[in-house]
C-alpha cells in the first residue's frame, strides 16, 4: 500500500450548505441511525438505510466524482452493518469482524487507487522524522487522562458490562487482541478512508465533524454507551486533527492504542477490581 502522505487535492471543496453537504449529511444520519439509534432501538434500525440511499441520490444528482468518494463510504457502512460490531470476543464473531473489517480498509484502497485511479487514501509513515517534544507530552497526557477518566466512566455508569466478563487466560488475551485491533482499525478506515475521502470535498472541520458522527455511531454499538459520546466525540475530533498535523499514522494509532490499553485495563479492573487494583476513586 501506497504510504506516501496525500492530504491536498485539486477538487473544489464544498460547502457545508450545498447539495453535497445535504448528501454527506444524510450518510451521518444514516450511520447515527444504524449504529447508534438502531443499537438502543432495533426496531428502527432497517430505517438507516433509508437516508443512505437518500444520501447517494442526491450525491450523484450533485457531482459526479464526489458521488464516487461517498458511495466507497456507504458501501463500507453497508457492509459493516450487516454484521453486530457488539463486543464479543469468540473466535467466531473474532473471524467474522476480522474479514468484514479488512475488506472495508482494503477495499476502498483498492477501488479508488486502480478504479478512480486516485490516491487520495495513503497511509502516511513519516520515516526518518523523530517525534518532537510536544508529540511525545501528548502521549504522556493521554495516558494521565484515559488513567483518570476511563475508570470513572466504565464502572459509575456501567458500561464495562458490555463487554464479557473474561476469567480465563485466553479471554483476557482475546480482549486485548481485540481491543487494540479494533483501535487500529479505527485509524486506518474512519481517518484515512472516511476522513481523507471527505476532506478531499469540504473544508476540514466540515469533514472532521462528519467522520466523528459516524465513528461516534460506530463506538455506541461497540459499547461505548451512556455518556460515551462526551468522551468519544472530543477524542474523535482531535485524532483527524494529530492525523492532518502530523502527517504520521504510526504517531496517530499509537494516541489510539495508549488510549485503548487504560480501556482494556479498565474493563479488566471493573470485572475483577480486586485482581488490578491500579485505579483510584472507584
Amino acid at each position: 500500500m501506497d504510504t506516501q502522505t496525500r492530504f491536498d487535492t485539486d477538487s473544489r471543496r464544498f460547502d457545508l450548505v450545498s447539495w453535497p453537504g445535504l448528501a454527506a449529511t444524510l450518510l451521518a444520519l444514516s450511520a447515527f441511525v444504524l449504529f447508534g439509534l438502531g443499537t438502543t432501538f432495533p426496531e428502527v434500525r432497517a430505517f438507516g438505510y433509508v437516508p443512505m440511499v437518500a444520501s447517494l441520490i442526491v450525491a450523484w444528482s450533485a457531482d459526479r466524482e464526489f458521488a464516487r468518494d461517498l458511495s466507497v463510504i456507504a458501501g463500507c457502512l453497508g457492509l459493516i452493518s450487516s454484521i453486530s460490531v457488539a463486543a464479543d470476543i469468540s473466535w467466531s464473531n473474532i473471524a467474522r469482524m476480522g474479514v468484514v473489517l479488512s475488506a472495508v480498509v482494503i477495499g476502498p484502497w483498492l477501488i479508488t487507487r486502480y478504479g478512480f485511479k486516485d490516491r487520495t487514501i495513503v497511509f502516511p509513515l513519516r520515516r526518518g522524522q523523530r517525534w518532537s517534544r510536544l508529540e511525545w507530552a501528548w502521549l504522556l497526557f493521554v495516558i494521565v487522562v484515559a488513567w483518570l477518566v476511563l475508570p470513572q466512566y466504565f464502572m459509575r455508569t456501567g458500561v464495562y458490562l458490555n463487554w464479557p466478563p473474561v476469567t480465563q487466560w485466553d479471554e483476557i488475551v482475546r480482549l486485548f487482541f481485540g481491543v487494540n485491533a479494533v483501535g487500529i482499525w479505527d485509524e486506518l478506515f474512519f481517518i484515512c478512508t472516511v476522513f481523507a475521502l471527505l476532506r478531499k470535498h469540504f473544508a476540514f472541520w466540515t469533514a472532521n465533524v462528519f467522520t466523528t458522527v459516524i465513528f461516534v455511531s460506530f463506538l455506541w454499538e461497540l459499547g461505548y454507551r451512556s455518556i460515551g459520546p462526551v468522551l468519544t466525540i472530543p477524542f474523535a475530533l482531535v485524532q483527524a486533527y494529530i492525523f492532518t498535523r502530523t502527517k504520521s499514522l504510526p504517531y496517530t494509532v499509537t494516541v489510539h492504542l495508549l488510549f485503548d490499553a487504560l480501556v482494556f485495563l479498565t474493563i479488566v479492573h471493573a470485572h475483577h477490581p480486586d485482581a488490578l487494583p491500579i485505579f483510584i476513586g472507584v
